[in-house]
């Protein structure tokens, strides 16, 4: 069986920064992607859908100390469902990608270099990557 997420898309606020009790770093942020089609009118559409990506460990630490609203990044992770009955006793569930691989698409808009991070790595590697147009960017 196999649970792969692979993701374009910018983030959508700047990641939130937290600590386990035991001392390992979790960082949380949303990122958006979004589809473009033509509807029938062969009008231009543009759907936006937003993900919620959890990182732990040295890949949070170089989520949290690098990425800010807006940075274009590629995510590669696994799905993982959470389910629990909050405080009214109602069925609860948050589905996000757990994420073991990013790299960073861009350092601001327009640059044409990528900074690599994975959970197994320790240093970031650089190499080419590519940008999207600016009117595909959702917000």
């Amino acid at each position: 069986m196999v649970n792969k997420v692979i993701l374009i898309g910018r983030l959508g606020a700047d990641p939130e920064v937290r600590y386990t009790p035991d001392g390992t770093m979790v960082v949380n942020f949303r990122m958006a992607t979004d589809e473009v089609r033509k509807d029938k009118n062969g009008e231009r559409v543009q759907k936006t859908e937003w993900h919620r990506i959890v990182t732990f460990g040295k890949l949070a630490e170089i989520c949290g100390n690098y990425l800010t609203k807006g940075k274009l990044v590629f995510i590669e992770g696994r799905l993982q469902t959470s389910t629990w009955d909050d405080k009214d006793g109602n069925k609860r569930s948050m589905t996000e990608i757990v994420a073991a691989n990013m790299k960073m698409l861009d350092g601001g808009r327009g640059q044409g270099r990528g900074q690599d991070a994975s959970a197994e790595q320790t240093m970031p590697a650089y190499g080419p990557s590519e940008t999207l147009p600016d009117d595909d960017v959702p917000f």
